[in-house]
């Protein structure tokens, strides 16, 4: 009994394929409930002004993030190498495209969201005890992460797993105790805005990408694909499993949000959890659950810290010139790849604030995977015969409906959000330039050899 559950759920050693189909379904949980929905529902009451509206928010973007899970079952399950969007991208399309893919990862898809997790733990760790100084706190929590994913992966998964199902056992209980006592029929009330217009706004495509934000981490399991025991099973599993309890949990928690209180009190908040919990089970409750958003932010964090180098490993071993990253420690860890995204991650905690990177996130995101989802229907007509263990649900009707939300997602928040495009755009090209410089490099002639002959004729050095 004890082995099968190291085989089926652990991280323990093996010919390469340490994770089990449990961690890796509890690495997509990890990954999305973190700081993005924590923090953004009362900015999208601010945006949209309608309780309703936000809801349908959620809603629209759960639906997103399971047509993306079983858009990526399918690529996962026939090509289960470790590297997400860089490695699928790189084979649907071109190694460039790929690159660029893999470029995001490390600035957008990781660095990023693991510092917005570790303000956002030192934030709501500052609401439990005062005197808790926040950036220090997520400068602490940053390092701490880096130093255990760096060495050891059995340990990182391990501690992963635990964390992970207490902190959904917490959320479960903040949810039905927050559906108890909090008034449904607020979460459920018109606001200063109708619903239908509302729906209709620009407002809510931009609002769609703070939500995209959050459920950022469907993904997560492709990441891991190469360190997956049966990937082809466990795969698809791990990421239709992971998404679809953590769009119910999603949902849940902001009827909970917008019960706590009035549309108007909430608005503009970004510790809405923390304003909720206080308001539904006073000043001891609140506190005990706002302890346990905490560890959740904190589970969220070391979710990326165990997906995202395995993206930096992966580039390393196809570019010489970033072989560095490829190293792992006698453990199994990839010290160097983690290390990199952690000393990002820390500049990011010391000079970027939280909600300085939710737009330009999230729509760099939905660019990477809209163009991965799109592979999805590029490799069905380029290779039909390729081995599909896993095919699509409700092909082509799902890539579609992924595709078509995020491009009028992207359409609106280039105009509404300027800034955060030129932001997205500049890191698409830096990845772009960067692949170009390595190519180059790769394709110089080495240096020609001198004749032993002619080298004698310039005698001794010096």
């Amino acid at each position: 009994m004890g082995a099968q559950a190291e085989t089926e759920g652990g991280c323990g050693p093996g010919n390469g394929r340490r994770i089990g189909a449990a961690t890796a379904t509890l690495l997509v949980v990890a990954s999305m409930v973190g700081a993005g929905v924590f923090t953004t529902s009362g900015l999208l009451v601010a945006e949209l002004r309608s309780s309703p509206a936000v809801l349908l928010a959620w809603l629209l973007g759960g639906l997103l993030a399971l047509c993306g899970a079983l858009s990526y079952a399918e690529l996962s399950a026939a090509l289960p190498r470790n590297g997400g969007e860089y490695r699928l991208l790189s084979r649907v399309f071109h190694p460039a495209v790929g690159f660029t893919a893999g470029w995001i990862s490390l600035i957008v898809g990781f660095s990023a969201p693991t510092a917005a997790a570790a303000l956002a733990f030192g934030s709501y760790l500052r609401a439990v005890a005062p005197g808790v100084d926040p950036v220090a706190a997520a400068v602490a929590l940053t390092v701490g992460l880096t130093i255990l994913h760096a060495l050891h992966v059995s340990v990182g998964c391990g501690l992963q797993n635990t964390f992970t199902v207490f902190n959904v056992g917490l959320v479960l209980v903040f949810l039905f105790g927050g559906l108890l006592l909090g008034d449904v029929g607020t979460a459920f009330a018109g606001g200063a805005e109708p619903v239908s217009e509302a729906v209709v706004s620009p407002g809510f495509a931009v609002s769609l990408i703070f939500v995209s934000f959050a459920y950022a981490g469907w993904n997560g399991a492709a990441y891991l694909a190469g360190e997956i025991r049966t990937p082809a099973r466990s795969v698809p599993r791990a990421l239709l499993i992971g998404t679809a309890v953590v769009v119910v949990l999603y949902l849940g928690l902001n009827v909970v949000f917008l019960s706590a209180a009035p549309a108007a009190q909430i608005s503009g908040v970004v510790e809405v959890g923390h304003l909720a919990a206080d308001r539904l089970f006073g000043d001891v409750g609140g506190r005990l659950l706002t302890g346990a958003i905490a560890l959740a932010l904190l589970t969220s964090a070391s979710a990326m810290m165990i997906a995202g180098p395995r993206v930096y490993q992966a580039m390393g071993e196809d570019h010489p010139a970033l072989s560095f990253l490829g190293y792992r420690t006698s453990w199994g860890g990839p010290a160097a790849a983690v290390v990199l995204q952690g000393t990002l991650a820390l500049v990011m905690v010391l000079t970027s604030s939280f909600d300085a990177l939710l737009t330009y996130l999230g729509l760099t995101l939905s660019v990477s995977a809209g163009l991965t989802v799109a592979g999805v229907i590029v490799l069905r007509r380029r290779e039909p015969s390729l081995a599909r263990p896993y095919r699509t649900w409700g092909y082509p009707v799902t890539p579609l409906l992924f595709l078509a939300l995020s491009l009028w997602m992207v359409v609106h928040s280039v105009v509404q959000k300027p800034l955060a495009a030129i932001a997205a755009a500049a890191t698409i090209v830096t990845g772009l330039a960067l692949w170009v410089g390595l190519a180059r490099r790769r394709a110089a002639p080495a240096p020609a050899a001198r004749p032993e002959a002619e080298a004698a004729l310039d005698g001794p050095a010096g």
